[in-house]
């Protein structure tokens, strides 16, 4: 791509400041285990500090996730923290496996988010065997929301309603379980209605000029796609920045199933309009409508897409891969630099400045968690440190 974007004046992150960023992690993380073993981290912070919850939102996974990202780090380090956040990891995927047997709050298409940080990682790491039980459930439950017209998993809500028949961008990250599941088990039922949920999805989120819809119906007949719309974004017209970064990290996780050539291009172009549409400092504005002024910004969707360019750079020819490396060390610079907690006391998470959900004069969103932290942008953002500091085998 000859006129690819390039930050010639923006600094990528050292080497040293991965580790003195992961140290800190760790830190942080291992002090939070005595109010957050037992109890998970709320989505999103309340004056920068998370309130304790159980297991009931889509987003605890990403709690757990930390944890397990800390104990590789602590593990690696010889250091005596790598026990306690192991049983701290177990405890937790405990109570994920009682929450999918007992089917509490899990009647929606997030089960990647919740199991594949949590238990998927617990099983890889340590083998543990409660979390492969865990996450193959979840998966059982992840399909039972697919539709064979329309070729989708359901996004949330009762299966029977029309308006209901959607899917959305962020479900590209849920799938990797379900081949995660066909390998575990030889069931080829899990792999090919990711497959086909991949090829729907793509070809509908995805507008001509390579952002993306938040949501995309179908008609609950026929299957045919119908419109897209947001119920995240700035307007149904805009590219919500989480959503443009779910598909950077989509396609490139979409790629890496299915071999599809088709989803680097795609990939590519994803990821320059969301690059075009960054502001000064590289950490985009919760809807990529804004490169500049007063508008919360999102940091989790810098940590998102950094992650996608650094699992697509594994794919791809040597000059391309270092050029999204580069692009995701500039990132997660920026984050480092101007968004990353260094103080306890400032916060008891990860990352400032994130935005769940902004409402505006377009959209009926509900209106929390902005300009705070929110757990999956501390959890990406120490799995994008993770992956800069070594060969990291993922999770998702």
């Amino acid at each position: 791509m000859e006129d690819r974007i390039v930050f010639q004046d923006k600094n990528e992150i050292l080497s040293n400041e991965i580790e003195e960023a992961l140290d800190f992690a760790l830190k942080q993380i291992t002090q939070n285990l005595d109010v957050f073993t037992d109890k998970f981290q709320n989505a999103y912070s309340i004056n920068n500090f998370y309130q304790p919850i159980e297991n009931i939102e889509w987003t605890t996974g990403f709690w757990t996730g930390e944890i397990w990202l800390a104990y590789e780090y602590a593990l690696e380090k010889g250091l005596k923290e790598a026990e306690k956040l192991k049983n701290a990891g177990e405890i937790q995927v405990e109570d994920f496996l009682n929450r999918i047997e007992k089917k509490i709050q899990v009647d929606h298409h997030d089960m990647g988010f919740l199991y594949s940080p949590s238990c998927v990682a617990a099983y890889k790491l340590t083998g543990n065997k409660k979390g492969k039980q865990a996450a193959l459930l979840a998966a059982d439950q992840l399909i039972t929301r697919y539709h064979p017209v329309g070729e989708f998993i359901q996004a949330w809500g009762a299966m029977d309603e029309p308006g209901n028949y959607r899917l959305i961008i962020d479900c590209l990250l849920n799938l990797p379980l379900l081949y995660w599941a066909s390998e575990e088990t030889g069931n080829m039922v899990y792999h090919d209605i990711a497959q086909k949920h991949i090829h729907t999805a793509i070809a509908n989120v995805i507008r001509e000029d390579y952002s993306t819809w938040h949501t995309f119906f179908f008609d609950m007949k026929t299957g045919a796609p119908d419109h897209g719309a947001t119920c995240q974004g700035y307007r149904d017209g805009s590219a919500w920045a989480r959503g443009q970064a779910w598909g950077i990290y989509g396609t490139a996780l979409a790629y890496k199933y299915t071999k599809n050539p088709e989803y680097i291009k795609i990939f590519q172009q994803v990821t320059e309009y969301f690059l075009r549409h960054l502001p000064k400092d590289l950490v985009p504005f919760w809807d990529l409508e804004f490169t500049d002024g007063k508008e919360p910004r999102d940091s989790s969707s810098a940590s998102i897409a950094a992650c996608g360019m650094l699992e697509m750079a594994k794919y791809i020819e040597a000059e391309d891969a270092a050029y999204y490396t580069k692009i995701a060390k500039q990132l997660i610079k920026s984050l480092w630099d101007f968004y990353a907690v260094k103080d306890s006391n400032v916060s008891n998470g990860l990352v400032l400045h994130s935005t769940y959900s902004n409402h505006s004069p377009y959209n009926t969103c509900n209106h929390y968690g902005v300009d705070e932290c929110n757990s999956w942008g501390d959890y990406f953002y120490m799995e994008a440190l993770t992956r800069l500091h070594k060969d990291w085998e993922l999770y998702w």
